[in-house]
């Protein structure tokens, strides 16, 4: 096998070809088994600490090229929030809202209802949205040129009814 083989380029991601039945939809159920199937294989042969850090680099490669392929990173930016939170609404990963941003310390607060990863989950003991965490930072560095890093403070699992996440520049 190539170990340089890459899967995540916007004409893999984008074709149908072959799904002219089933199209482009598939339920949230499907994704969750994908993502917290990956989650438990890697906290298996790792551990939940390495897991949690895998899972949250690739989002913040998703993040990137979602970005680099769906938004226009030359407007301000309440137009790129704007631009994503349309994004991630026709997507159907989640309704985003930016709660504060503070420009002098480049922090962010903002917030994910609906989350794919996470809404209707029962009580868990953590936050469990570390691909969020990680396509939040990717986001944030394509438009800013900047590394930050993203904490989940807030979470469905966890008994809230949004996802709230601080970025804060690293």
């Amino acid at each position: 096998m190539n170990s340089q083989l890459r899967l995540l380029n916007w004409q893999n991601i984008s074709s149908m070809e072959g799904r002219e039945n089933l199209g482009a939809d598939m339920p949230v159920m499907v994704y969750r088994l994908m993502q917290y199937g990956m989650f438990d294989q890697l906290a298996d042969d790792y551990s939940p600490e390495i897991a949690k850090d895998i899972i949250r680099g690739a989002g913040r490669r998703v993040g990137i090229a979602v970005c680099e392929n769906a938004l226009d990173k030359s407007v301000n930016l309440s137009a790129f929030v704007g631009q994503l939170q349309k994004l991630l609404k026709d997507l159907k990963i989640g309704i985003l809202k930016i709660e504060e941003i503070n420009v002098e310390e480049s922090e962010f607060l903002l917030t994910v209802a609906e989350d794919l990863d996470c809404s209707g989950l029962p009580l868990l003991e953590e936050t469990i949205c570390y691909y969020d965490e990680g396509f939040i930072a990717g986001v944030l560095e394509f438009y800013t040129g900047k590394v930050f890093s993203v904490k989940e403070i807030d979470c469905w699992a966890t008994g809230d009814r949004v996802c709230r996440f601080r970025a804060i520049l690293k």
